[in-house]
């Protein structure tokens, strides 16, 4: 394959580069509250407010509406019942302000979990997922979290394929609610 053609497939995101995920499972999750939108609709969510209920699978996403993270959500939005079933809160974050998540949410969603806005990358930079593009604007790395309801890292998975997180988080989560 030339350098060119690697490069144009590089930059249309079809080869896969490996992600590594900072925090480690042990980890402390950083906290956070976030503006987030499902299904059109705005509200403030909290790590810590959610942790009451079980664990939170906190998946973070380069930029909504591009191919793979459009895929991804469609894999999450399927699996939404399943993450609920398994006592697991579901949101996705990226760096994308909250008006295009709001379309986002309804979207490539479905309504049926919902995404955080993190313009200002405060959390992404927390969770250490930021990820630096060529052209010098950062996002976030495709990277899920699965956050114990003691607040720590229970599991990370970290790959800029989207296909695999909803299998990895959705497992993690059954075996974490299995040692309860």
């Amino acid at each position: 394959m030339t350098r060119i053609a690697t490069t144009a497939l590089v930059l249309a995101g079809l080869l896969a580069t490996p992600s590594f995920a900072a925090m480690k499972p042990g980890d402390a999750a950083p906290d956070f509250t976030a503006q987030a939108a499902v299904g059109g609709e705005e509200f403030s969510f909290s790590l810590a407010g959610a942790l009451k209920k079980g664990p939170v699978v906190l998946y973070f996403f380069p930029k909504a509406f591009t191919k793979g993270c459009t895929a991804e959500a469609h894999d999450f939005a399927e699996a939404a019942e399943r993450y609920k079933a398994a006592g697991a809160t579901l949101i996705g974050m990226s760096a994308d302000n909250i008006e295009t998540l709001h379309k986002f949410s309804i979207q490539e969603c479905s309504a049926k979990f919902p995404v955080a806005a993190d313009p200002d990358l405060k959390v992404i930079k927390s969770y250490d997922t930021v990820l630096t593009l060529q052209s010098g604007a950062a996002v976030a790395d495709r990277i899920s979290y699965v956050i114990a309801p003691d607040r720590k890292i229970a599991y990370a998975y970290a790959s800029r394929d989207p296909d695999k997180h909803v299998e990895n988080t959705l497992a993690a989560v059954k075996e974490l609610q299995q040692k309860k």
